[in-house]
């Protein structure tokens, strides 16, 4: 099975068939898809111009969606090793279980939805390193009570069923599904407060 740098080279290949290079475009996406692989294409494509449907788009358009997609996982890259790192520290301390503050992580690892959108067609429009940057910045903070990628303060608590179920906070204004060690607890227990609650609360503050 190729990975993610040999397909890279295979979008990049100048005298590779047009849907050979979008079809290992995809392919990267099953290697690192930061909003899920639906969620990443759709964003991708919007971006760069892409037809979702174009079998053989412009060349200059599929190697500019994975610069972007390269930056974004050299930035998650480079989490995971500082996170190796502080682990392999933590075990010769002697504390040999991750925390909770660490659930996010397990959860995410290899980077395949990390910033999970679970909306396929809402996601933020930054590019996606910037957004991978501001949600590991919120994790070495202090919780806070705004989605650290847009200051959105419309967070719900979602839960999906199927092939993975899920269960977590997802801001209603970028559409990511975030880490719960980035907010505070008064925060998530609104999230998960029925609408009808939420706007009684509100009229009430």
């Amino acid at each position: 099975m190729a990975g993610f740098r040999s397909l890279a080279r295979q979008v990049r290949d100048p005298l590779g068939d047009l849907a050979l290079r979008r079809y290992s475009l995809r392919k990267c996406l099953e290697r690192f898809a930061p909003y899920g692989h639906r969620a990443t294409w759709d964003h991708l494509c919007a971006r760069h111009g892409i037809d979702p449907e174009d079998r053989a788009p412009d060349p200059a358009r599929l190697i500019s969606a994975l610069d972007e997609l390269e930056e974004a996982r050299a930035v998650w890259l480079a989490y995971e090793a500082r996170f190796a790192e502080r682990r392999r520290r933590e075990k010769h301390a002697g504390l040999r279980r991750p925390g909770a503050f660490d659930d996010w992580h397990r959860r995410t690892w290899g980077g395949h939805g990390v910033a999970r959108c679970t909306d396929p067609e809402v996601h933020p429009s930054e590019p996606l390193a910037e957004v991978l940057r501001r949600l590991i910045a919120a994790l070495g903070s202090d919780p806070g009570s705004a989605c650290p990628v847009c200051a959105g303060t419309g967070i719900e608590w979602r839960q999906e069923r199927g092939d993975e179920p899920w269960a977590g906070p997802v801001c209603t204004g970028c559409g990511i599904a975030l880490p719960q060690p980035a907010l505070t607890d008064r925060t998530l227990a609104r999230a998960r407060l029925p609408r009808h609650r939420k706007r009684t609360t509100v009229a009430a503050a």
